[in-house]
């Protein structure tokens, strides 16, 4: 008999446009996990509710997460690849979730504060309750693993207690989520300003996009900050050029990658030279993954059946866990 799958579950934000940071940091271990787990990625449309209540820009913003993530190799077949707002016992299980949440221990929440100083004018509930809604997102499939970099260890942790809490009071029907990704360290990808990782907020400029053209990743590669280069053989690196290296690490072959590595350490380096690879690399790296992604995203009906498909099979792991957590609650009176 076939061995039952460990479940992992993680949410992706259809805000902005995804990025090489994204890519390496997250989306590429989910293509690896699809072939090892049972695994559950949901398009959290109902958490960007709480900081862009406007909801014009959301069903684009859907299709592009969606094709962007497919592009990069996610396979809806292989995974359930589904939006937050089909899965509607989602919101039971938050309600009954908010009765074992302390208001208190949410306003400690560092992203809750972090929000309150952005946004002082928009302080809702759902903002409050946000780490609720997470771990309702998670536990409702059950799932054992969760893929989460540094900054949302406390929301997991928060999950790992109200699903604990929900155990003690009402019997044992959630395992505890645990973070989780492969052995190797998580890669953090540079700004091409040499300040800090790449991000969808901070400096546009610094950051290359999967939706970037061709020439716009060249222009974006040349202006990455540079020196006037070693003086002395083998001299140890700047942050702002060791973050060129990684970069090209991540996307140029190895022999390129050793080339440039010598050059440096033997004084005759070119960083104009070295820029114009790394361009060139990240140009044949990311078009594919653009063009793939414009070509999804074209296809309407296509992303229908992939949101269809995905919300029948995540709403059939909820169903199956809503009907225990009724059960265990005694909120089955016939």
């Amino acid at each position: 008999m076939e061995k039952k799958k460990e479940i992992v579950m993680s949410g992706i934000r259809p805000t902005g446009f995804l990025h090489l940071g994204n890519y390496f940091g997250a989306v590429r271990n989910y293509v690896r996990m699809q072939e090892e787990f049972e695994c559950y990625f949901m398009v959290a449309d109902l958490h960007s509710l709480t900081t862009h209540p406007d909801t014009k820009e959301l069903k684009t913003n859907v299709h592009r997460v969606l094709a962007e993530n497919i592009a990069c190799g996610l396979d809806p077949e292989k995974v359930a690849l589904y939006c937050q707002s089909h899965v509607y016992e989602t919101s039971e299980l938050y309600l009954y979730l908010n009765m074992l949440a302390y208001k208190g221990e949410l306003e400690k929440t560092v992203t809750f504060k972090d929000k309150v100083r952005q946004h002082p004018d928009n302080v809702n509930a759902g903002l409050l309750t946000y780490p609720v809604l997470q771990t309702a997102d998670i536990i409702l499939h059950r799932a054992k693993y969760v893929p989460v970099g540094k900054d949302q260890e406390q929301h997991l942790e928060m999950a790992r207690n109200f699903a604990n809490r929900f155990n003690h009071r009402y019997g044992e029907v959630f395992p505890e989520p645990m973070a989780f990704n492969y052995g190797d360290e998580l890669i953090k990808v540079p700004s091409l300003d040499g300040a800090g990782k790449m991000s969808k907020s901070i400096n546009q400029y610094a950051t290359l996009y999967l939706s970037d053209d061709d020439n716009l990743i060249r222009k974006k590669v040349m202006k990455a900050k540079t020196d006037s280069g070693p003086t002395e053989p083998n001299s140890p690196k700047p942050d702002y050029i060791e973050n060129i290296f990684l970069l090209m690490k991540l996307v140029s072959a190895t022999d390129v990658v050793e080339k440039f590595e010598s050059d440096y350490n033997n004084c005759t380096v070119r960083y104009g030279d070295l820029k114009k690879q790394l361009a060139e690399d990240m140009v044949a790296f990311i078009s594919p993954i653009r063009e793939r992604a414009e070509h999804i995203r074209n296809d309407e009906k296509y992303l229908r059946d992939v949101m269809e498909k995905g919300a029948e099979k995540a709403r059939t792991s909820a169903k199956a866990t809503m009907e225990l957590v009724r059960q265990a609650m005694g909120l089955n009176y016939f």
